[in-house]
């Protein structure tokens, strides 16, 4: 895994982390709907992002003419 990877991945990890020690602990209730479920969605994709090289918003900046 690259250092650009494991960063990403260690990140989505922090941010998954807080959310569920929030939820553990009742500051966040994540049973509610909420914007703390797309910071869960930013989280877990970038924990994937990190692990498989697959990021979707990458795709879509490429579609729209970033480099």
């Amino acid at each position: 895994m690259s250092a650009q990877g494991m960063t990403m991945t260690l990140a989505g990890s922090f941010i998954l982390l807080s959310l569920i020690l929030a939820h553990l602990w009742g500051q966040a209730d994540l049973s509610q709907p909420s914007w703390l479920w797309f910071t869960l969605f930013v989280g877990a994709n970038l924990f994937q992002a990190g692990i498989t090289g697959f990021c979707p918003l990458t795709k879509v900046l490429k579609k729209l003419g970033f480099s």
